[in-house]
């Protein structure tokens, strides 16, 4: 079982005290931890005196947070053992009693209309798999050989035996990471990024090594070079085109010189292209990362058709594709034959599903952005070029304590910190702009009461939240 220490914790509680009474602020924020999974579920938290000592408030207070969680059942107590962190094993009645509640923590769009049709196709099409035993590690080969054609069309030829059909993009990430990597080596990681990417390569054993990605700037170069030259990683994890949370794209000669570096140091790259191919902006037809060099490439349809359908893939030298088959067993025994046969035949039409994501993401952004100017206007809303998000600067680093107001409006939304490594980005807010027209107007309407909520118990500035300031 993991632990956190109290420093720890500590530091994931940076301006948790507001105007409000402290036991209630204080369980407030650790459950927010555990639902945005900054604490893991099975994690034992610190004991009570040891953490009232740490942010240097009574043992009452931190007893009766404790309380609280446990009533709430994000706790569980053992005498002897200490607090373990859990998710309740039903919502709470107050979340139950709230109709309309909007989850903006996931940036999705709904299903487009062609995935009934293509599943009844794949039903029709299913009896020519039902002699075989259905356990496929790598994928069938019909799919392979339409992801293969459709990467040489973009650009980088490849061959069938090049892929591996995955449960998805994060299945594909866990098993590079636990394929390629052994315990306690560095893997370089964007920062922010995707959360569940960070927690594939923690769980896999990496020493995180972060690069900083801004939403106007894009990625600290160098920092980049520096951090593959200084600490030769095993891994790098990067999402170079339209970038989550940022939306930012990186520039073909920055790809050419990590890259190049990436050879000389014995780093394998991973480019996540999952929303690759959805840029709002400029050309839509890009070359994929490892035309520009050796790469281990990872796609999915998770945000293109719909994430119900758990189709991902791995694309990479032959040879690497066999060390991943033989790898897998030990988590899965390969993706669901029917879901494959519906990729399959969506491929056919892929470049119309991706031009009318890109008009309904189009106007998606263009509604956000203006709302966001009508009811926040001191919010800082940069153009997001591409992806599924806008990663919104709110000028104070209060982005956890708005995720908590916003909950008591209905709404739930990751808090910044919650794409971050250690704790950083109380000052960003991603928010998609994927969702229909009520539904953005809606959850911008609850971030608007919520941020007069927050305003009117402000967090004090601290010098201990300052690598958040200067992001």
């Amino acid at each position: 079982m993991s632990s956190l220490s109290a420093r720890q914790l500590a530091s994931l509680l940076v301006g948790w005290r507001d105007s409000g009474v402290a036991y209630t602020a204080l369980a407030d924020r650790i459950r927010l931890l555990i639902l945005d999974g900054r604490v893991a579920s099975g994690t034992r938290l610190p004991a009570e005196r040891e953490l009232a000592a740490q942010l240097e408030v009574s043992r009452t207070t931190v007893t009766a947070a404790y309380a609280a969680l446990r009533d709430a059942g994000y706790l569980s107590s053992v005498r002897g053992s200490g607090s373990v962190a859990q998710l309740p094993y039903r919502a709470p009645s107050s979340f139950q009693a709230q109709p309309g509640y909007l989850d903006f923590s996931k940036a999705t769009m709904p299903s487009i209309p062609g995935v009934v049709a293509a599943a009844q196709l794949a039903a029709e099409q299913l009896p020519a798999y039902l002699g075989e035993s259905g356990f496929d590690p790598v994928g069938i080969p019909a799919l392979r050989e339409a992801l293969a054609e459709r990467y040489t069309a973009r650009g980088l030829p490849t061959t069938p035996d090049q892929i591996m059909v995955t449960i998805g993009a994060q299945h594909a990430i866990s098993l590079i990471a636990r394929t390629i990597m052994a315990r306690g080596d560095r893997a370089l990681i964007e920062n922010p990024t995707y959360p569940h990417a960070l927690d594939a390569l923690k769980a896999a054993g990496a020493r995180i090594a972060p690069v900083s990605v801004t939403a106007e700037e894009g990625w600290d170069a160098i920092a980049l070079e520096q951090v593959i030259q200084r600490t030769s990683p095993s891994l790098g994890y990067l999402m170079p085109d339209n970038h989550n949370p940022t939306g930012a794209t990186m520039p073909d000669e920055l790809r050419e010189r990590v890259l190049d570096l990436a050879a000389q140091h014995g780093t394998t790259l991973v480019a996540d292209e999952t929303m690759g191919e959805l840029t709002l902006d400029g050309p839509t037809r890009t070359l994929p990362f490892a035309a520009h060099g050796s790469a281990i490439l990872i796609g999915s349809v998770g945000k293109s058709v719909w994430g119900g359908v758990r189709i991902g893939w791995i694309r990479a030298d032959s040879t690497v594709i066999q060390r991943f088959i033989r790898a897998r067993s030990s988590g899965d025994l390969g993706t669901p034959i029917l879901e494959q046969l519906i990729v399959t035949n969506l491929l056919r039409d892929y470049d119309a599903i991706l031009e009318s994501r890109r008009a309904y993401l189009r106007e998606g952004r263009d509604r956000l952005e203006r709302l966001l100017a009508e009811r926040l206007p001191e919010w800082h809303v940069p153009r997001a070029r591409g992806g599924l998000t806008a990663w919104v600067n709110l000028g104070h680093p209060v982005s956890s304590q708005l995720a908590i107001a916003a909950r008591n409006e209905g709404l739930i939304i990751a808090a910044g910190p919650r794409f971050g490594v250690d704790g950083a980005f109380e000052r960003f807010l991603r928010i998609p702009f994927s969702y229909s027209a009520d539904e953005t107007e809606r959850g911008v309407d609850a971030l608007a009461r919520a941020w007069a909520a927050v305003g009117r118990h402000p967090m004090p500035e601290t010098s201990a939240d300052l690598s958040a300031s200067v992001v």
